[in-house]
């Protein structure tokens, strides 16, 4: 099955970075598909002609094969469309289980890979036709579908499918995608590590933090920063914001401490707002730490800084050694 994930994809590692909103841009993308594993990008935010400037972006500095990524609360066939008619390889799509959807990029030529947080969410989507199936583990950081973990869902997802499965959530090295394999999946979907990668687009402090925290460090929470994306559940470091707003009882929008306050700035100038689903990136100021910093519980694995090429290779590598010497011993 790992070998038919990278038949499908067109890749030489069955590792995909996970699209990384507001912290990965086409030079992440084509970085991990150069690499031999497969890049994401999230184009999901600003219309056809958004994705289609993104698309163009990421072609310029590399021919080989990537998903877009898109956010089905907020794009449609649209969007979709656009990206068959660009050339995309595949799409990926989330945060919504519309079969309709998954049909009509089928019938475009597109690769499908949908985002689950449950089997019977992935039978419905392969049934729909969707090539891959990408089983999301509560562990997961950023927005977080389900509430299964890792471990307890890539079985249940690979028994319920007959297309190849990618594991997520919490996966930041080798031994982690080793042990997805060894649960079925046929590939693995990393995010977190890559926040440490050269080609991230975040703020020195954010990275900072990435690399500093430990597996206890990250929180879920199913609805802190919102912004205008509300009830999307999601995983970030616990930060002052998050900490007074659970002593001061977890209020909803409207009654938390401090909303609406001024915590920083955009590097155009605009203000970020506490709470808000923001991303720091390159050029922000304020206080950065009080911001929404996604992470998944694999956090504790991300020790260095490296370039995303550097990270496939290593976590490949790693699991494939894992395996190896399991197998030894095991004989």
């Amino acid at each position: 099955m790992t070998s038919e994930l990278c038949s499908i994809l067109g890749c030489d590692i069955p590792l995909i970075s996970a699209p990384l909103g507001g912290a990965t841009g086409p030079e992440m993308t084509a970085a991990v598909s150069e690499a031999g594993g497969f890049g994401t990008i999230p184009l999901w935010r600003g219309g056809v002609e958004f994705v289609r400037e993104g698309i163009a972006k990421v072609q310029a500095l590399s021919p080989r094969n990537f998903a877009v990524n898109l956010n089905m609360e907020f794009t449609g066939r649209d969007e979709i469309l656009a990206c068959a008619d660009a050339g995309v390889h595949a799409v990926s799509l989330f945060w919504g289980l519309k079969p309709e959807m998954i049909e009509t990029a089928k019938s475009a030529g597109l690769v499908v890979l949908v985002s689950v947080g449950n089997a019977r969410e992935a039978k419905i989507a392969a049934d729909a036709g969707a090539d891959l199936i990408v089983a999301q583990g509560w562990e997961a950081g950023g927005h977080v579908w389900g509430q299964v973990t890792t471990m307890g869902l890539i079985p249940a997802v690979v028994d319920a499918v007959s297309v190849p499965v990618v594991a997520a959530g919490g996966i930041s090295d080798g031994r982690a995608m080793a042990a997805a394999l060894m649960l079925g999946a046929s590939g693995v979907w990393v995010g977190t590590r890559f926040l440490a990668s050269k080609e991230a687009t975040i703020h020195p402090e954010y990275r900072q933090k990435i690399l500093d925290a430990s597996e206890t460090d990250t929180h879920w929470a199913a609805e802190l920063y919102d912004g205008n994306w509300r009830k999307a559940p999601h995983r970030a470091l616990w930060n002052d914001t998050a900490s007074t707003w659970e002593n001061e009882g977890s209020q909803p929008s409207g009654k938390r401490p401090g909303e609406g306050d001024i915590i920083g700035h955009q590097a155009n100038g605009d203000p970020v707002l506490r709470y808000q689903s923001y991303t720091p990136a390159p050029g922000a100021t304020g206080d950065i730490g009080a911001m929404s910093l996604w992470a998944g519980q694999g956090v504790s694995q991300v020790k260095k800084v490296q370039c995303s090429a550097e990270i496939v290779r290593e976590i490949y590598d790693d699991a494939m050694e894992c395996i190896r010497n399991g197998a030894a011993r095991a004989g």
